[in-house]
């Protein structure tokens, strides 16, 4: 076992202690289990966050992208500052509903909202499927990073299999309790080593960053812009437009904001947060210092590109703390995906079919939930796939039809029905599944259209028809709800 190795178990032997621990004084009941009984301070809050949002997607992903897509990876430094203004006002307001109505899941939000126990059961469906590639491309991370960071060692499929044992384990027992305290040590890593990777090896390799850029430059023309067609300028446009009301609309996101003591919280993270794109943005200089020393990596294997570039650069024990931080950036998202898909399941679709289900029978049943969970992606995540950055944009596509739903309900008079917000979502969801599994575009659908169409993300395709769906159904069960009651009072 070498030293790399040692460190990597290291870590995981600490989050593992820290999620246990973390449960010590606290009755484990379903709102402590998954919102941490509504105490979680500005602190708790920003390393919550930033632990679900910045995942192996961003270790790896990002600099895949940067090593094999060049200008068009930066839609991810885009569209979460866009999400950032978003939140400081759209944060506050969905804590003070859940705080009133003492919610506990996304679901329950829309439940509350439209007084509809049947699209409770729609939300939480979507979230759960979104959650999958999510919880896939969180446990590819954890494998190609610990496969990678033991110079072969361990495997990957082992790595991966020790990591969701790890994280069921405390996820079971310390809820969102064990993923915030897990948060502190991953992001105090993550910020000093990403930032670090990426003002280093740009300097070491190239002397400098406009050298490193003239270097590529000069090898791949045109690589550092946005390409005619394909990720072109509109795909950019409508992938960040997707990407950023997406981005609290994932379940465990949109749970955890449920843990704050306070409203102000969200409008102190949504200052603070911003930190986190200087992150985001030192990812993308290793993977484009990585493109003319590590040659060769394509497909899926984009995704090695800072580990390889790492390796070839330091000893093994620094290559042993890269991995490490790797490893908890899958944990900490890892646990909270888990937790949210677990809590959907038992509260927002079993309890509406046994309504006489009590609540320690929904939290055990939640609680035993989660190895479940685990297993069903474990067995999507061997079967092999996509990029990491493929697994998100997918992901994305997904939740975000629920944004219409929510923004409507938070209007003083809401005109979309029940009928009409569930109508939408299934409508965005059936596009998106259609595009996904048949593999077309809007392309090979219509190729007469011009390029800049052509190239738009199919998610806000599926949005902007979620959106005209929502509003038609409204209107004609609106229509029909007010005839009735005419009726009604007529006789």
């Amino acid at each position: 076992m070498n030293i790399a190795l040692l460190i990597i178990f290291g870590f995981l032997g600490l989050s593992i202690y820290l999620g246990i621990m973390a449960q010590k004084g606290k009755e484990m009941s379903l709102e402590q289990w998954t919102v941490g009984g509504r105490g979680f301070g500005t602190i708790f809050i920003f390393l919550l966050m930033a632990g679900e949002l910045y995942t192996t997607f961003t270790f790896l992903g990002g600099s895949g992208w940067a090593y094999g897509k060049g200008g068009p990876t930066f839609y991810m430094l885009t569209y979460g500052s866009i999400a950032y203004v978003i939140s400081y006002w759209l944060l506050p307001a969905i804590w003070k509903y859940a705080k009133k109505h003492k919610l506990m899941s996304q679901a329950d939000f829309f439940v509350n909202k439209y007084k509809s126990p049947f699209l409770g059961i729609v939300v939480a469906i979507v979230g759960v499927v979104a959650l999958i590639p999510y919880l896939i491309l969180q446990l590819k991370g954890l494998g190609i990073i610990v496969s990678e960071a033991s110079y072969g060692l361990i495997s990957s499929t082992a790595a991966i299999w020790i990591g969701v044992i790890a994280v069921t384990i405390y996820v079971m027992i310390s809820g969102i309790h064990g993923s915030a305290w897990t948060a502190v040590i991953k992001d105090i890593m993550i910020l000093g080593i990403v930032v670090f990777l990426g003002i280093y090896l740009p300097f070491h390799y190239y002397g400098g960053f406009q050298p490193m850029f003239e270097a590529i430059e000069l090898t791949k023309p045109g690589f550092l812009a946005l390409p005619d067609s394909g990720l072109s300028v509109s795909w950019f446009i409508s992938t960040v437009l997707l990407t950023a009301m997406g981005y609290y609309m994932w379940p465990h996101t949109f749970g955890s904001i449920y843990s704050a003591q306070n409203a102000k919280v969200f409008r102190k993270n949504a200052i603070i947060m911003p930190v986190y794109q200087i992150v985001l943005l030192s990812v993308f200089f290793v993977g484009f210092a990585a493109i003319l020393q590590v040659k060769g990596l394509e497909g899926a294997d984009m995704d090695l590109s800072l580990l390889r570039l790492s390796m070839q650069t330091f000893d093994p024990w620094v290559v042993g703390i890269i991995g490490a931080a790797g490893l908890l950036t899958a944990i900490v998202p890892g646990s909270m995906i888990l937790m949210a898909t677990a809590t959907l399941l038992s509260k927002n679709v079993y309890k509406v079919f046994v309504p006489t289900a009590s609540d320690q029978q929904i939290a055990k049943l939640a609680k035993n939930l989660v190895p479940v969970v685990a297993i069903i992606a474990l067995i999507f995540t061997f079967k092999g796939g996509d990029t990491l950055v493929s697994l998100l944009l997918m992901g994305y596509s997904l939740v975000t039809q629920l944004f219409p739903a929510l923004v409507f309900s938070l209007a003083k008079k809401n005109f979309v029905t029940k009928q009409g917000a569930a109508s939408g979502i299934i409508a965005g969801v059936a596009t998106v599944a259609y595009v996904t599994i048949s593999g077309t575009t809007i392309g090979t659908i219509f190729p007469s259209l011009p390029q800049f169409l052509k190239d738009l993300n199919v998610g806000v395709v599926a949005l902007i028809i979620n959106l005209v769906v929502t509003i038609i159904v409204s209107v004609v069960t609106a229509s029909s709800s007010s005839i009735e009651k005419a009726n009604e009072n007529i006789a």
